[in-house]
């Protein structure tokens, strides 16, 4: 059972990379490079695991929602900060 919820999130994930790997085939809009698709690859992939052990962990339904949430604005905020840098950081985009 735990390889198969593994196997579930790779694949979300890879379906999710495809998005911009397709896009790149029929638009010059879309330019990522190699480094791009590791990091989106190991946000989501992270993100994947750590909603997978709150799943699994926590047993209040209040907290299992707080923290999902909480993860998923985490995620959404490195998505963009590395996307067009809204925070200033030295690794932000554009």
């Amino acid at each position: 059972m735990k390889n198969r919820r593994l196997l579930m999130i790779m694949l979300v994930v890879v379906l999710l990379m495809l998005t911009p790997f397709l896009a790149m085939q029929f638009t010059d809009e879309v330019a990522w490079s190699t480094m791009d698709f590791v990091v989106a690859g190991i946000l989501l992939f992270g993100t994947g695991l750590l909603l997978e052990i709150i799943l699994k962990n926590i047993r209040k339904t209040s907290y299992k929602v707080s923290l999902i949430i909480a993860l998923l604005i985490v995620l959404l905020l490195i998505w963009v900060e590395l996307a067009v840098g809204i925070v200033g950081t030295p690794f932000g985009g554009a």
